[in-house]
């Protein structure tokens, strides 16, 4: 498909556009980030890419390095123990995703795509399996994301993947990417700790 092709060449652009510019407020968050607790700047996590391949994703650290490890938010125990005070303002507007640019320049990511389940999250790999998401890139924002986010069941996050794989193109990637920046300012849809328990609506698959 050659829209998948063009795709990959402006990921590249957009992201490497977007470290130069982003790079004073790469320093402020790295700078927070160490006075609001010990540990790295960046978090690494095993993830599924295209094709069922397995890929570190980069965050910016917004837990304490005491986490459990490779453990989906929604699996932990009281999840706000974990969270660092200062970097919990990361999460709640998405500005820990932003070393997922570095993704992008390698190849793992999308900006636009379904977003990568952990490599043990059983249930949602095999509910997006039904609609073939993984014959592409993962995104840093997707379909799912503009529809609920967290909020959402996971046989719904994955019906919804699957809506984006069937109406991918330049005009809908516009659209989600625009989407997605106006929730982000809302902080639409953040749940900790659960994967919600809305259904999706008709309107959602349109």
């Amino acid at each position: 498909m050659f829209y998948l092709k063009f795709k990959r060449f402006y990921d590249f652009v957009l992201a490497l556009l977007g470290l130069i510019v982003l790079s004073p407020l790469f320093l402020v968050l790295v700078v927070a980030i160490k006075i609001d607790s010990k540990g790295p700047i960046l978090f690494k996590q095993k993830r599924v890419g295209k094709d069922k391949t397995h890929f570190n994703i980069l965050k910016f650290r917004s837990m304490r390095i005491d986490t459990p490890k490779e453990t989906p938010t929604h699996l932990l125990e009281n999840p706000d123990q974990w969270i660092t005070k200062v970097v919990k303002f990361l999460r709640k507007t998405s500005l820990d995703e932003l070393p997922q640019f570095i993704n992008i320049l390698k190849g793992d990511m999308s900006f636009v795509g379904p977003r990568p389940a952990l490599w043990n999250q059983y249930d949602l790999i095999e509910e997006r399996d039904k609609y073939d998401v993984h014959s592409i890139l993962p995104g840093v924002t997707g379909w799912a994301q503009v529809n609920g986010r967290d909020t959402l069941l996971i046989p719904d996050k994955a019906k919804l993947d699957g809506v984006y794989i069937e109406k991918i193109s330049l005009w809908t990637d516009i659209k989600l990417v625009i989407k997605t920046f106006l929730i982000v300012l809302r902080k639409d849809g953040v749940v900790e700790g659960g994967t919600g328990t809305l259904e999706i609506k008709d309107s959602q698959l349109k």
